[in-house]
């Protein structure tokens, strides 16, 4: 009789034991995982009947949450649209967070720990549960003129305050409304979406901080760096042929549509920077070394690793060089050598900033829902490039670059301005000399030159047009002077 009673005891108790392991599985173990599922309708409906927080720059909400009658009782507006998209990202039914609606999650949408005081409050007084807001660093006018100055174009502009690093502007184009993928409509949604997606020009990549490529002479900024730390003056004279051929192949490395530089023999430093002297720099890049010409690029931020602001931002790399003819291309920015466009305002930043890089960053304060500041960045020192001295010569050099050669078009009258031009290759050349694909068009600059407040980056995919204005001087330029411009104006170094 006992035997039957203790086997049904047991069975019962293995029974509870499973019911009490799955409970913990479920609960414990994917707890987060079914909260975050995008099917569970409850979360979905809690997120909802709470207010969103606000993305805010300079004092005007550029993504807010409004009241609404249906079942889902706030619907995410983005104001700023696709000006702003690069940086507010979007908040979707469908297909979930991106950009700051994703990296400040927590605090938009109240769950954040810093705020646990604030939802006990409202649970206990039986106030409406509310998000905090998140203050970003952009400038208006400066976002503005660097988005209308893109047009359709494809490309990007980042510009910093050089001595916080702060953003000032970051813009993508061409870039895409958020307000279509934040509506309550699953279908019109998706519509978007597959719009979006099926898009050539591929408006949902954040080229500002996502995409990398190749600088081009931008990056003779860093090799002139590193010959100043070996000694080299502005005004030495250093190899400056026509042709070189490079070590170990019959491949011959020639200037920009063939020009020469200076005699033809030699040319001083600055000048081979102010009109760009591909084979001055090349043979300069053997000639400093890998390891200078490494250590340089990642004291400048080249250093491979993804990194936040709080936006993801891809890793720039010199790539593999594994012989003297890879580090001559490497050293004029071609080959494996690839950058993001805020990588690029960096570069400038350091310079602009006495040899002191700070790191870049998007946020500059968090908010309870009672205006309250949770957080405000304080700006950090990222590395130290160079000297004082030496960067007060590269900024001399790199305004004899807008002033006396290629950065012409980005000239301000008034206002000095200092900078570098970058015409980069991305793909092969037909036998008649013309591109397969038109060479990639880059600015990276500052100004004013003798108290910089602005650094700039531009990048126009495949110079924006097809034919000679394709350069870095012509295409890229122009628009970095409007965003120089707009943000000079806006705090009084120039007149409206």
């Amino acid at each position: 009789m006992n035997r039957p009673i203790r086997r049904v005891t047991v069975f019962v108790a293995v029974l509870l034991l499973a019911v009490v392991v799955n409970l913990n599985w479920v609960q414990v173990i994917h707890g987060t995982d079914y909260r975050n599922n995008t099917a569970n309708r409850r979360v979905l409906l809690d997120e909802y009947k709470r207010e969103r927080g606000s993305i805010v720059v300079q004092g005007t909400p550029v993504a807010n949450s409004v009241a609404t009658k249906d079942a889902l009782m706030y619907l995410r507006k983005y104001p700023g649209g696709a000006m702003y998209a690069p940086v507010t990202g979007f908040n979707s039914l469908l297909y979930g967070k991106t950009g700051i609606e994703a990296t400040d999650d927590g605090v938009l949408s109240g769950d954040d720990d810093r705020l646990f005081v604030q939802r006990l409050t409202n649970l206990l007084t039986g106030r409406d549960p509310q998000g905090g807001n998140v203050l970003l660093t952009i400038n208006k006018q400066a976002q503005a003129a660097a988005y209308q100055a893109m047009g359709n174009r494809r490309g990007a502009v980042v510009a910093l305050d050089p001595t916080t690093g702060a953003i000032l502007a970051a813009v993508s184009t061409p870039s895409f409304d958020p307000n279509a993928l934040s509506s309550h409509d699953p279908d019109a949604i998706h519509t978007a979406w597959t719009k979006y997606i099926d898009d050539k020009n591929n408006p949902m990549l954040n080229r500002a901080f996502e995409q990398t490529y190749p600088p081009g002479s931008v990056f003779k900024v860093i090799v002139s760096a590193a010959a100043l730390k070996s000694g080299i003056a502005p005004q030495t004279r250093i190899r400056a042929v026509n042709a070189i051929t490079l070590p170990g192949t019959s491949t011959q490395l020639r200037n920009f549509d063939g020009e020469q530089c200076a005699d033809g023999k030699t040319d001083t430093l600055v000048h081979a920077l102010t009109i760009s002297c591909n084979t001055a720099y090349a043979q300069l890049g053997m000639d400093l070394g890998t390891a200078k010409i490494r250590d340089e690029a990642s004291l400048f931020g080249i250093q491979d690793n993804d990194f936040t602001v709080p936006v993801r931002v891809a890793g720039s790399s010199l790539g593999p060089i594994p012989d003297q003819a890879a580090l001559a291309q490497s050293s004029i920015g071609q080959r494996d050598v690839r950058v993001t466009p805020l990588q690029a305002a960096m570069i400038s930043a350091a310079v602009a900033n006495r040899g002191e890089l700070m790191t870049p960053y998007l946020v500059a304060e968090e908010q309870a829902p009672n205006l309250e500041t949770l957080d405000r960045t304080q700006p950090t020192m990222m590395s130290e490039v160079m000297s004082t001295t030496e960067a007060d010569q590269l900024n001399q050099m790199m305004q004899s670059v807008v002033a006396n050669g290629t950065g012409a078009a980005a000239q301000i009258p008034g206002v000095k301005v200092a900078g570098k031009t970058g015409t980069a290759d991305n793909g092969p050349q037909r036998v008649d000399g013309s591109y397969v694909n038109p060479p990639h068009a880059w600015f990276s600059g500052f100004s004013p030159a003798d108290n910089p407040k602005i650094a700039v980056a531009v990048i126009i995919e495949n110079g924006g047009v097809a034919g000679n204005e394709t350069t870095g001087g012509l295409a890229a330029a122009p628009v970095a002077q409007a965003v120089m411009k707009a943000y000079l104006t806006s705090i009084g170094i120039l007149k409206p």
